[in-house]
């Protein structure tokens, strides 16, 4: 007994230990900068000015720069940076 609850611990923890938390918002606006060397962006969106960092798991990182003054949709982590920008369309 005491080793069938064992093993269910260690699954119960290597569980978790793989999840992410999940909670993300998009947002969608026009793409107003992107700072290269402090990887971040501004989007202009509702007439607010949302600032958020971009990572190197960022889906669409590499096209930033071509997408600076066009409609842009991302999605962003509540850690504070973008999960993926893409062109909206």
């Amino acid at each position: 007994m005491k080793h069938i609850l064992s093993i269910v611990a260690i699954f119960g923890f290597a569980a978790s230990a793989f999840a992410g938390c999940g909670i993300t918002t998009t947002s969608t606006g026009k793409l107003k900068s992107y700072d290269q060397e402090a990887k971040t962006i501004v989007i202009v969106a509702e007439g607010k000015e949302i600032k958020t960092a971009v990572k190197a798991t960022t889906k669409g990182a590499g096209e930033l720069a071509s997408l600076i003054g066009k409609d842009v949709t991302a999605v962003i982590s509540k850690h504070g940076y973008a999960e993926s920008v893409a062109a909206k369309g």
